[in-house]
C-alpha cells in the first residue's frame, strides 16, 4: 500500500522586500472560481507538449529543460542542458523557428555586473544546445540588457523584447524592441523603446490576439505585473491593469503567457519573494484570472522562464470501442475493478473469480463531453465518473454535469504504454489510486503521484 506522510532575485538584492504570498487553489472552490474551464484534449493523433528552459535557483550558469503535456506537471527532460562558454545564463526565453531549430536568448551576466549583451543558442532537440553568439545591444551608455523575450508576430517576423537601463540610472529599465533582419537571426534592427509602457518596467512579455497586442510587464517600483494593450507592436500601449488588478499579489516577475488547448490563457510567473513559481488562468481574454496555483516541481528550483507550446504527432491513445482492463504501473498485480459501484484496485490473477474478471473489464468509448477524450463503461452500461472526487459508476442521466464528470483526457504515463487520465472538468486533477481506491486528486509534481496515476491498458480479463 502506498503511504504519504533560494537564491535571492536580482530585484530582491537591490531592495530588501517581503512578499505577499498567493493563495493556494482549493479543490472545493474550483467550480466557483473566476477563470476556470474544462480541460480539452488535443486533436486525435496529436499530443500537446509544453517546454521551458529555466536557469536554476542554485546556479545561474546553466539551464535545465522540462516538458509537460498539461502545462502544469513539468518533468525534467535534461539537467544542465546548456552552459554558455563564458558568462552566465539567466532569464532564458525559448521558441521554435521555421528552420526547425529551437532558439534561446538570455541575460549574459549576473545582476551585480554591467551586462551589455544578450546571448543566443540553438538546439535541434531541446536537449543538446550550441552557443551561437553574444549580441552587444546598441544603446548609448547602456548599463544592463536583461530578460530578452522572443515575440513572433502574426506575419512570421521574429522579435526580441529586451529590458535595458543606462549608466545614468542602472536600475531603471525600459523595454526595447529588436527585430530580426534575416531568417538566420544574426542581424537585428536598432533598438526602439516600446511606447506607452514607460520606464522602470522590466520582463515585458507580449502576446497577440486578433489585431491587438497584449503586454504583461513588471512595474519595478510597485512590484506588480501590469497589463496593457496596443494596436501596434511598438505601441503606444495603454496600461489598464495596475496594482493587484489580477489578484496575483506583489513581488512577482518574469511573466510568460501561452494559450491552452481549451482556448483559455495561462500566465506563469516567478514569485521570487516567497520562492514559489505560479500559474493563473483566464477565460475572458485577460479580464479576470484564477487564484494563482503553485508549480510543485519547479518552485524553489526554477527561475524566470518562458513557455512554448507544440502540437506533436502521435500522442497517448487508448483504443476506443474496445474492452480493456487497466493495470497499475507501480502495483502490477492490481487492476481497476468495480466493487459496489466504486472503482478500486484489488489484486487480480488468472484464478480470480469470473465475477471479479468481469468487474475489471471496461469498454473504452469517446468522451461524453469531448470526443477526443475518453469515457469508460462497465458491463451493465454504467459510466465511470468522479463524485465527491471518488471514482464510481452510475447510469448516464443525460446532464452536462454527468458528461463532464465521466470524461477524462489521456496524458503520458510514467512507463511506455502507460496512460494518465486527467479529469475533464477539474483540469490538473488525475485519477490516481490511494489506499487501493481510485479518486480524482490534484497532481503534486512528485514521481510517486505520477506512478499512482499511471495505468497500462491491457487485454481485458473477461
Amino acid at each position: 500500500m502506498t503511504t504519504r506522510p533560494p537564491t535571492p532575485s536580482r530585484r530582491t538584492l537591490l531592495r530588501a522586500l517581503t512578499a505577499l504570498p498567493a493563495s493556494a487553489l482549493v479543490l472545493g472552490e474550483l467550480p466557483g472560481l473566476l477563470g476556470t474551464a474544462e480541460a480539452a484534449a488535443p486533436a486525435s493523433g496529436y499530443a500537446t507538449r509544453y517546454t521551458i528552459v529555466p536557469f536554476l535557483n542554485s546556479d545561474d550558469g546553466t539551464v535545465n529543460v522540462y516538458q509537460s503535456d498539461d502545462a502544469a506537471d513539468f518533468r525534467l527532460l535534461q539537467s544542465s542542458a546548456y552552459t554558455p562558454p563564458s558568462n552566465r545564463i539567466r532569464d532564458a526565453s525559448v521558441f521554435k523557428h521555421t528552420d526547425g531549430y529551437y532558439y534561446l536568448t538570455y541575460t549574459t551576466h549576473t545582476w551585480q555586473d554591467v551586462s551589455t549583451t544578450i546571448g543566443f543558442a540553438r538546439s535541434s532537440d531541446r536537449v543538446a544546445w550550441t552557443f551561437l553568439y553574444d549580441y552587444p545591444v546598441p544603446i548609448t551608455d547602456l548599463s544592463r540588457a536583461w530578460a530578452p523575450e522572443w515575440f513572433v508576430d502574426s506575419d512570421g517576423s521574429v522579435n526580441v523584447i529586451v529590458s535595458c537601463s543606462t549608466v545614468d540610472d542602472e536600475w531603471i529599465f525600459t523595454p526595447y524592441l529588436l527585430a530580426a533582419t534575416n531568417s538566420a537571426l544574426t542581424g537585428w534592427t536598432s533598438p526602439v523603446a516600446l511606447s506607452g509602457i514607460g520606464s522602470n518596467h522590466i520582463d515585458t512579455y507580449i502576446v497577440k490576439v486578433g489585431s491587438t497586442y497584449h503586454a504583461f510587464t513588471k512595474n519595478e517600483t510597485a512590484k506588480y505585473i501590469e497589463y496593457g494593450t496596443a494596436a501596434s507592436l511598438k505601441g503606444p500601449y495603454t496600461i489598464s491593469g495596475t496594482g493587484d488588478w489580477a489578484g496575483w499579489g506583489s513581488y512577482r516577475e518574469g511573466p510568460s503567457v501561452i494559450q491552452l488547448d481549451n482556448g483559455g490563457w495561462r500566465i506563469f510567473f516567478d514569485g521570487y519573494g516567497d520562492g514559489t513559481y505560479y500559474y493563473s488562468d483566464s477565460y475572458d481574454t485577460f479580464a479576470t484570472w484564477s487564484t494563482p496555483t503553485a508549480l510543485p516541481t519547479l518552485s524553489g528550483t526554477a527561475r524566470h522562464f518562458t513557455v512554448i507550446k507544440e502540437a506533436m504527432s502521435g500522442g497517448t491513445s487508448v483504443a476506443r470501442n474496445a474492452t480493456r482492463s487497466f493495470q497499475s504501473v507501480n502495483y502490477p498485480t492490481r487492476y481497476w475493478e468495480e466493487q459496489s459501484a466504486l472503482l478500486n484496485l484489488p489484486v487480480l490473477t488468472s484464478s480470480s473469480t469470473t465475477a471479479d474478471k468481469q468487474a475489471a473489464t471496461f469498454t473504452v468509448v469517446a468522451g461524453l463531453a469531448d470526443s477526443n477524450g475518453y469515457s469508460f463503461r462497465d458491463t451493465a452500461g454504467n459510466y465511470l465518473r468522479h463524485y465527491d472526487f471518488r471514482g464510481r459508476f452510475d447510469a448516464d442521466d443525460g446532464t452536462s454535469t454527468f458528461a463532464k464528470d465521466a470524461t477524462f483526457i489521456a496524458r503520458t504515463g510514467t512507463t511506455g504504454g502507460s496512460v494518465r487520465f486527467e479529469s475533464y472538468n477539474y483540469p490538473g486533477y488525475y485519477l490516481r489510486h490511494y489506499n487501493y481506491q481510485l479518486r480524482v486528486s490534484l497532481a503534486d509534481g512528485t514521481d510517486l503521484f505520477r506512478q499512482d496515476s499511471s495505468f497500462v491498458p491491457v487485454t481485458s480479463w473477461a
